[in-house]
């Protein structure tokens, strides 16, 4: 009986905190891909689309794949504990993914000021 209370928490609790962090993202990563695309808003907001799509996708994903168990829950401890223990590991993976992405926004933004700081030198 504690298997599915068990794999009802983690699926509730791993959702919930998978769309938390992807609409975090969509919301403040605007910032640094209008940035990144010189002020262009339509691709900007078009990568960021994008970009959360796949974090859906593989976050959700990930959790899927992690619900199944081979263990045996004969108590509220070990339904706790194997909770805890696949939310952790969603939450690890959540976070990996979040500086992945902040990674490639900062490298999105360094190649592209590279010209503009190369240009307004040339001007000097």
């Amino acid at each position: 009986m504690y298997i599915v209370g068990s794999y009802a928490v983690y699926l509730a609790v791993s959702l919930l905190v998978t769309v938390w962090v992807a609409r975090t993202l969509y919301k403040n990563g605007r910032i640094f891909l209008i940035d990144a695309f010189h002020g262009n808003a339509d691709l900007a907001d078009s990568v960021n689309h994008l970009l959360v799509l796949g974090f859906y996708l593989i976050n959700v994903g990930y959790v899927v794949l992690a619900l199944k168990t081979g263990e045996t829950l004969i108590a509220p401890r070990g339904a706790i504990e194997m909770v805890s223990q696949k939310i952790g590991w969603v939450l690890v993976i959540l976070g990996a993914m979040h500086f992945f992405n902040i990674f490639i926004f900062h490298r999105l933004r360094q190649r592209n000021r590279a010209p503009r700081i190369a240009r307004s030198t040339e001007l000097v």
